[in-house]
């Protein structure tokens, strides 16, 4: 009698395990998991119980304007124990074929979409389950300081589930100053700021944080960071103040940034056409936003009374940031135009934070 119950318990959680559309198939030959192996077209396939040596994956967004730095990234990373994946958000492929490990790579295009609209696309977790780490980084990153054969053996041996190698602050465009490069340290986890960050302090901006021009994860801590990634999220606003709920644990612990092996981050605007003006409003709503997130002592409508006054950000723009953060900014309203506010009638009831964002740096708003 208990022999049949736990086989009709067993057989239940079989059927309940199995991917879902595979019902009607044999267990045997139900495979739910791949990977970015590419296959010769002739010669007898590889045995699959060649020993393979481990493996992570290096993916970056790249345009052709960026390919001489994007060449001198790939190769640091060892051709045996990488796999490469580019995506081509200006839709030029072809010129990158010259170089010698292009051949190699997996290459993606689809015009002026972001890193983030890639990653959630084509970097689902069951197609990465072979690879130990995914670097998910930018084009216009330095890594002449950059060993990633020592770094993964410093993550590993800190335990970093998400982690980020630290910025040369000379030579570096830098937006929070806990991705600075500590020169004493090998990892470090957390930083003091005033009364802000301190020892005890549990949650970003404070400890637990990487920056998203450069995250690296561990394989369990992308099957998770991917499933947090909105299909309209395409810039990852906000995602980095998040991305702690997947650090396999406590975040204080488990996310940092490696000092000993450090990039430069040189903050070149390249996605979509290139305009000065537009790309400087972008940046300075970058720095608003972050300051939104960094502030425990004034509210957002506080904030972006602050940056009108300022001149940071329109005050269109502010109008739609407070409704979508879901605050009623009167002192803002006060001070703002009437056909400013008809306007942002008409946007709010059409776009979602993503959108609005997106419409921002494409410079269509």
């Amino acid at each position: 009698m208990v022999d049949n119950v736990q086989n009709i318990e067993s057989n239940k959680c079989e059927n309940e395990c199995r991917p879902y559309g595979s019902d009607a198939l044999p267990r045997g030959i139900v495979s739910s998991t791949s990977n970015l192996e590419m296959r010769p077209l002739w010669g007898s396939p590889k045995k699959k119980n060649d020993a393979k040596p481990p493996r992570s994956l290096l993916a970056i967004a790249a345009g052709i304007k960026q390919k001489e730095n994007v060449n001198k990234m790939v190769k640091r990373f060892p051709s045996n124990q990488f796999v490469v994946m580019l995506f081509h958000y200006d839709g030029i492929v072809d010129e990158w074929m010259d170089l010698e490990w292009s051949d190699r790579a997996i290459h993606v295009s689809a015009i002026n979409q972001t890193k983030w609209w890639f990653a959630k696309r084509f970097m689902h977790p069951d197609i990465l389950p072979e690879y130990n780490y995914i670097f998910l980084w930018d084009e216009d990153l330095g890594v002449e300081n950059f060993n990633p054969e020592r770094y993964i053996s410093i993550v590993k041996d800190e335990g970093l589930e998400i982690s980020q190698p630290a910025l040369d602050p000379s030579r570096s465009e830098v937006h929070h100053q806990i991705t600075v490069r500590g020169r004493r340290s090998r990892v470090h986890r957390r930083i003091y700021k005033n009364r802000r960050c301190d020892g005890n302090s549990t949650a970003p901006p404070c400890t637990g944080w990487v920056e998203m021009m450069a995250p690296v994860f561990s394989r369990a801590a992308w099957r998770c960071a991917w499933y947090m990634i909105q299909n309209d999220l395409i810039h990852a606003w906000g995602l980095d103040m998040q991305l702690g709920y997947c650090a396999q644990g406590d975040r204080t612990k488990n996310v940092g940034v490696v000092d000993s092996e450090y990039i430069v981050h040189q903050g070149l605007p390249t996605l979509g056409r290139f305009d000065e003006n537009k790309w400087k409003s972008g940046i300075k709503l970058d720095l608003f936003v972050s300051k939104i997130f960094d502030s425990h002592l004034e509210s957002t409508s506080e904030w972006l009374a602050k940056c009108i006054r300022r001149g940071h950000i329109s005050s269109l723009v502010a109008l739609q940031v407070a409704q979508l953060e879901g605050q009623l900014p009167y002192q803002i309203i006060t001070d703002c135009k009437s056909q400013v506010l008809k306007y942002l009638i008409m946007i709010l009831q059409l776009r979602t934070y993503g959108e609005l964002v997106h419409s921002l740096h494409l410079g269509t708003i």
